[in-house]
């Protein structure tokens, strides 16, 4: 159950993304402290235009910053005024295609963090099927 759930616009008082990188529809902070997210595959963003062409799928580095901005619950309080970059990626693995109309369900859980060092596990899903997992480091920067 959600302890806390933003839609769109709450996740942009949170976040800094906006248009075109803004890529979450609704985002929540979890009773058990993990974080989900979601995100509904529209088919007109612009990393669709050239990958691929008649074959659309959204690439991998595109489902990593969906985990990423899903992820970024788990440190909403440290974020506003500062800027969460990614510090590392690592055991990233692609298993199944996302494609337009698939919605990506994130689920991410906080592993360590030190100062403003965050470490997440993180892991997308469309229907149940895994299409990304792996672990990512953030820096939250002033």
């Amino acid at each position: 159950m959600a302890i806390e759930r933003l839609d769109r616009e709450g996740i942009a008082k949170v976040l800094p993304h906006r248009e075109d990188m803004a890529l979450l529809d609704e985002a929540a902070l979890m009773e058990d402290g993990s974080a989900e997210g979601k995100y509904t595959v529209r088919g007109d963003e612009f990393f669709l235009r050239g990958h691929f062409p008649g074959n659309p799928v959204v690439p991998g580095v595109i489902q990593c910053e969906i985990i990423a901005q899903a992820s970024c619950m788990l440190m909403k309080d440290a974020i506003p005024g500062s800027t969460p970059y990614y510090a590392g990626i690592n055991g990233v693995r692609f298993r199944h295609p996302v494609r337009p109309g698939d919605t990506i369900t994130v689920r991410s859980e906080l592993v360590r963090s030190k100062g403003a060092l965050y470490v997440v596990k993180g892991e997308a899903t469309v229907d149940g099927a895994v299409c990304a997992s792996g672990e990512f480091m953030f820096m939250i920067a002033k």
